[in-house]
């Protein structure tokens, strides 16, 4: 019995249990069945046997091969010679790629058939309101010139610079060809600078006003004021929004208000006002109306239902404050009086008299009293002298006589105080009218 197993018949896997392989069927009489037991084959030694590895193949075969050998893994050499000539490669590559792109360039720059032949070449689309020629400053360059050194990005910034250009879009229909399609800015109403009239857009743009335009009756829109050229263009969109957000509120009804304006005032955003037509034929005039910020339909249909009556009453009356909910304040035109109804008159005729009256009253009380004649009438047998009556006579009958004839005559030369009027009537052409 040997003590020690023999080293030749150990089994590599010690330690492991090694499961015959089943077969169908019962192995046939003298068939070798050591492959039956035999360890089955790793992952690593699949691998190498299908890359091929030439350590495998020569182990297996007891050959040697001779020769420049490459490893790849993960696609690159793991030679240093490898890697060299896979780098010379790469570069080649690269630099031939690079010389067939700068000829097709190169021939593409020279080649005649893309050269902008003249200003026909150039296809505008999309403009009302400018002309052609102003477009077509912007490519004056670009004529004769090869269409693809044409920078598209630099045109389009170029024509967006134009006041009424609001979008541009340019591109290249090859073989020789440019296509700008416009976007013009819309105006939404005049504004005044001065003695100058222009247009606005709803972003506080100014636009010019051409004499074209001016004839043309396209524009039917209020008149801006508060909108200048020396605001920030912040400032002045700020201003056209509230303009716009005044009248969308005014067109919300069924009527289009808006259309009946004259112009609109933005001076003040916590006070927008409006200039509204009133009357027909030689007695149209305008009526500025205040609106506030806000509640702007209902102000304004406040002051529609009660302009005849005001009319009426006040045929001067040339502004309207409808601020107030529970009064409006009327404002008559310079220089006008408000006009005086026949009740008003009679009110101030009796405040007048009843004023009157007190300011004799007060007089009288500087007269000579009565009792001042006690020491011409002091005897008791004397009888009284005409000398003593001429006293009481006095401010009897004549002094009566001189005061009331200034306060008839000339009311302005008597030093009393001025009686209380209402001022919408006298001192002031301006009228309160409870709502």
């Amino acid at each position: 019995m040997l003590e020690v197993p023999e080293k030749t018949y150990a089994s590599k896997s010690a330690g492991q249990t090694v499961t015959p392989r089943r077969v169908s069927k019962p192995p046939a009489a003298g068939r070798d069945t050591s492959d039956d037991f035999a360890r089955p084959a790793s992952k690593q030694t699949r691998r190498s046997a299908a890359a091929g590895d030439d350590d495998g193949y020569t182990r297996a075969h007891g050959q040697r091969f001779t020769g420049l050998r490459f490893r790849l893994k993960g696609g690159v050499p793991s030679s240093v010679a490898g890697r060299i000539a896979a780098g010379v490669v790469v570069l080649t590559g690269l630099v031939g790629f690079t010389a067939v792109l700068w000829a097709a360039r190169s021939s593409l720059l020279h080649d005649p058939r893309l050269t902008i032949a003249s200003s026909a070449s150039i296809q505008i689309v999309g403009n009302r309101r400018l002309t052609r020629p102003q477009l077509l400053s912007v490519f004056g360059e670009d004529v004769d010139r090869n269409i693809l050194t044409v920078d598209l990005a630099d045109r389009k910034a170029e024509l967006e610079q134009l006041p009424w250009v609001e979008h541009a879009t340019v591109m290249r229909l090859l073989p020789n060809h440019v296509r700008v399609a416009i976007i013009e800015r819309v105006p939404v109403a005049f504004v005044r600078q001065g003695g100058h009239i222009g247009l606005v857009d709803k972003t506080g743009v100014l636009l010019d006003l051409s004499p074209e335009a001016a004839s043309d009756n396209h524009y039917s829109f209020p008149v801006v004021t508060g909108v200048t050229a020396d605001m920030p263009i912040s400032t002045r969109a700020a201003r056209m929004k509230l303009y716009q957000g005044f009248l969308d509120a005014l067109d919300a009804g069924k009527d289009k208000i808006s259309d009946k304006l004259s112009e609109v005032d933005l001076s003040s955003p916590e006070d927008i006002k409006a200039l509204i037509p009133s009357g027909t034929g030689p007695d149209t005039r305008d009526i500025l109306v205040h609106f506030g910020d806000d509640d702007f339909l209902a102000r304004y249909q406040r002051f529609e239902q009660r302009l005849p009556e005001w009319k009426q009453q006040y045929p001067k009356l040339a502004s309207a404050d409808m601020r107030y909910e529970r009064e409006v304040v009327l404002e008559m035109a310079p220089g006008n009086a408000v006009p005086v109804s026949e009740e008003e008159k009679k009110r101030v005729a009796g405040a007048q008299a009843v004023a009157e009256r007190g300011i004799l009253g007060g007089k009288n009380k500087n007269l000579p009293k009565p009792t001042a004649l006690k020491p011409t009438v002091k005897p008791a047998t004397k009888a009284p002298t005409p000398a003593a009556h001429k006293p009481w006579v006095k401010p009897t009958v004549a002094k009566p006589a001189v005061a009331h004839k200034p306060a008839a005559t000339k009311p302005a030369a008597t030093p009393a105080p001025k009686p209380y009027v209402s001022p919408m009537h006298i001192h002031n052409p301006m009228a309160v009218e409870p709502q």
